[in-house]
């Protein structure tokens, strides 16, 4: 599926055009090759009546394999609409989750806009296809005094243990995202302004404000890193959290290190980065920020994708409230209260 070259256009553009990640590209193809082996068992057997192809030719993977990549962006090219909602009935049966099938629906949406804006195909074949409803989840956050706990975790005496408290005092005290993170320089830190500046999704850049405390800390392992820098020639000098080799750290060292301040800590050891970021958020609301601002500060396009944390916060008050006034709240809910 690496040389087909529909697919191999629409990954480029991708990473070229709509600058996405190398991971979330790769997210792309690894999707669409499921698909493409999908649809030579489909080609090689199935109706488009319905008809489940989990298990039904078991030697996809292999023929995907040797067919000829004009043979597959055929395929590809001659989907419809019953052979997607065959797919789908196929991952269902295979057990996937509603989350990760839409994915993959969404996938597939893009893709056929692409070609469709590409004259490659004339409709988008997965246009009136329904999305899977989702459960809604709303996002896990930490309270403050976890915060506390899991900040003051990490030893500031060595350089490392001063740089991922740096690291973690950064992420809760601005809300970025990891990879966010892991792409700051030297010269993005504005000591000055207290602010740092950002470099989102789509290489679109916003300044987020930065607390005078996380500044400190900052400061302090920047003293440790620039004593380090100078006794080796590896030290890349303008990232400003390397690794042990003075490299740019990646996004899985800083939740390999996260996961075990947990440990140490204490705390869930599900919480990801990204928990900073929901808690950062939810805090930032439930001290007055309004919803606008938030948004902005988390870099969001969407007013939407902001407001879940609207819910955390309003769930947050009422369990305040029945904290403080239980038997209230019992009588709220009994069914034959007169009042």
């Amino acid at each position: 599926m690496e040389d087909n070259v529909i697919v191999q256009e629409f990954l480029d553009y991708l990473k070229f055009e709509k600058h996405f990640s190398e991971h979330t590209a790769k997210c792309y193809g690894a999707d669409l090759r499921q698909f493409g082996e999908f649809m030579v068992g489909y080609s090689q057997g199935g109706s488009a009546e319905g008809e489940s192809f989990a298990g039904h030719h078991e030697g996809a993977g292999a023929a995907v394999a040797t067919q000829p990549a004009t043979k597959v962006d055929q395929l590809l090219l001659a989907t419809d609409v019953n052979a997607v909602r065959t797919y789908l009935a196929s991952l269902n049966e295979k057990q996937y989750s509603k989350a990760t099938i839409a994915r993959k629906l969404a996938t597939l949406r893009s893709f056929y806009k692409f070609l469709v804006k590409r004259g490659r195909v004339g409709t988008n074949p997965v246009t009136t296809v329904r999305t899977p409803k989702q459960e809604k989840k709303l996002p896990k956050f930490l309270e403050y005094e976890e915060v506390k706990r899991l900040l003051e975790t990490p030893p500031m005496d060595t350089w490392l243990g001063a740089r991922d408290r740096a690291i973690l005092e950064t992420l809760y005290s601005t809300g970025i995202r990891v990879s966010e993170l892991v792409a700051l320089n030297m010269d993005d830190i504005d000591f000055l302004g207290e602010v740092i500046r950002v470099r989102g999704k789509g290489k679109k850049e916003r300044v987020a404000p930065i607390s005078s405390s996380a500044l400190q800390i900052i400061q302090h392992y920047m003293e440790f890193r620039n004593k380090r820098a100078q006794s080796s020639s590896n030290f890349d000098s303008k990232v400003l959290f390397v690794n042990k080799h003075g490299q740019r750290l990646s996004t899985r060292s800083v939740r390999r290190k996260m996961d075990k301040y947990l440990k140490m800590a204490g705390l869930d050891p599900s919480i990801s980065p990204h928990t900073l970021r929901h808690s950062f958020a939810t805090h930032m609301l439930s001290n007055g920020a309004d919803l606008r601002s938030v948004q902005e500060l988390l870099g969001h396009q969407s007013l939407s994708t902001t407001q879940v944390y609207t819910h955390l916060t309003t769930r947050k008050l009422k369990e305040v409230y029945e904290g403080a006034h239980p038997r209230e709240s019992q009588e709220d809910n009994e069914p034959n209260s007169q009042w």
